[in-house]
């Protein structure tokens, strides 16, 4: 691990990191911190009581968030004939069929999110090896595979977010619920909003407790743990 810089150093500081706190607590630290350059994303980490790899233990789901992202999405829409004219209203970033998905396949990647129509899986299908390793994958259950493309993308763009157990461990679930810009209620408010996805998303072969460990931080700052236990059931 490389060394850490002062701010983050001056960041640990201001709390004790071996004790849990409230979320709200956890937002007010966060907020303490040294103000850096950029704006930086702030996240949830979910330790989750599941195993996702195992079919019957999969987590997957969206949430949307009520103050946004911050950040401007740039949207891919697979489509064709009237539903190009829908995406283009809603404001996706690129609309097409054919041209885009030979696009992507050539190795163009600078996207956050792809839509597309049920008519276009069969030609989208093929682009799985590039797509879903990044987690990009259109899906009927992300709502990323619609007849309604307008709706997905204005839903994207007002700040909806997938999550799901990562393929490695199978039972680390992450995301966004903001910018350190937010205000602190701002902030509260879209981690509540997903912390409750989360917990209306647990497999039901799951077993025990749920949430083991959740960790709030930004992108270049330390985590701070939160207490499970003050989550909702």
């Amino acid at each position: 691990m490389g060394r850490k810089g002062k701010k983050y150093l001056e960041a640990t500081e201001k709390y004790d990191k071996s004790s849990p706190v409230s979320l709200e607590e956890a937002v007010r630290i966060l907020k303490s911190f040294p103000a850096r350059k950029m704006d930086e994303t702030v996240e949830l980490n979910f330790h989750l009581g599941i195993d996702g790899r195992q079919a019957d233990q999969a987590l997957r789901g969206t949430v949307m968030l009520p103050r946004g992202t911050g950040k401007d999405v740039c949207i891919v829409a697979i489509t064709q004939g009237e539903l190009v004219a829908e995406a283009e209203e809603a404001g996706a970033d690129h609309v097409g069929g054919a041209e885009l998905i030979a696009r992507i396949e050539k190795g163009w990647l600078d996207f956050d999110l792809v839509v597309a129509s049920p008519d276009m899986m069969g030609q989208v299908g093929k682009l799985g090896r590039v797509l879903g390793p990044r987690g990009l994958m259109p899906n009927p259950k992300t709502g990323t595979v619609t007849r309604d493309v307008g709706q997905a993308v204005r839903e994207a763009k007002a700040g909806r977010i997938e999550f799901r157990a990562d393929n490695k461990s199978g039972n680390n679930a992450q995301g966004p619920i903001g910018k350190v810009s937010f205000d602190e209620e701002a902030l509260v408010e879209n981690a509540k909003a997903f912390t409750g996805a989360i917990l209306r998303a647990r497999p039901a072969a799951s077993k025990g407790q749920f949430v083991r460990k959740l960790i709030l931080s930004s992108t270049m700052g330390p985590g701070i743990r939160i207490d499970p236990s003050a989550l909702a059931a």
